[in-house]
């Protein structure tokens, strides 16, 4: 049974926060090294984090050593995780904002980023106003975990888990962006590179890593206990001395606007 959810981008994530944080992935620390070697971050860097959630990449960034990251999020649940998380980092900077009205002055940022967010935004706005928040030669970075569903038995048998029991997962999964949306938002040309990177999760972490979704139905769902069941029979199949592997590809797509 799938039942469909027309919850908005920005509320998506209320009920979720707590597993939020703690178990979704984070990301490898080569795109920080990335960043360092082709983008000009450094000491000086001021950077605005669009759609910052509770804090994963952010926090990154800022133990990456830059000036200031400007954590732009529209979630209160959400931002107020990372306020809580990272009040301790003295360049963080918590904005209650949106990626198409960030509420940051003109030209104040030298890197604008996007982790696993930037499907939630509308692309045309969003692109508006980062140009307009972006100093001059200032750069755009979009990234994200991409989850491998076919590489291994318990990826392909997590991917029908989730197909059959999602409430609107084929939809999301069918928004992650490829290669004709970043044209149209690079205008100028991007370019693209990637990390392999992989997360290694006992069975309550993979619970709360799929809690965190928000494209799985929650307790008094009518697919929640069946899929939750399934995952249970999945792990037990696959696991190895309690633990399972997701295998991402990180991908990282970055240019400048103006």
């Amino acid at each position: 049974m799938k039942v469909a959810t027309d919850i908005e981008p920005t509320k998506r994530f209320t009920d979720r926060v707590a597993n939020y944080a703690a178990y979704r992935p984070k990301y490898p620390s080569a795109a920080v090294e990335f960043m360092r070697a082709e983008l000009n971050f450094g000491a000086s860097s001021v950077v605005a984090d669009v759609g910052a959630g509770t804090g994963i990449w952010t926090e990154m960034l800022l133990r990456g050593g830059c000036r200031t990251v400007y954590a732009v999020e529209p979630n209160d649940a959400m931002r107020a995780a990372a306020e809580r998380s990272l009040s301790e980092f003295p360049g963080f900077e918590s904005v209650n904002g949106a990626a198409e009205a960030t509420t940051l002055d003109d030209a104040c940022v030298d890197l604008v980023t996007a982790a696993q967010a930037f499907h939630w935004f509308d692309a045309a706005r969003a692109r508006e106003e980062f140009a307009r928040i972006l100093k001059p030669g200032g750069w755009v970075l979009l990234l994200w975990n991409m989850r491998r569903v076919d590489t291994t038995p318990f990826l392909c048998e997590l991917e029908r888990i989730l197909r059959a029991y999602g409430t609107d997962y084929e939809r999301v999964a069918a928004d992650n962006p490829g290669r004709e949306l970043m044209q149209e938002f690079f205008p100028r040309g991007y370019g693209e590179w990637s990390f392999a990177h992989e997360q290694v999760l006992d069975y309550e972490a993979l619970r709360g890593r799929w809690l965190s979704a928000s494209y799985v139905p929650l307790a008094g769902h009518p697919n929640h206990e069946p899929l939750f069941d399934a995952l249970r029979r999945a792990f037990d199949a696959h696991q190895r001395d309690g633990q399972v592997c997701i295998e991402y590809e990180t991908v990282l797509y970055y240019g400048r606007l103006v």
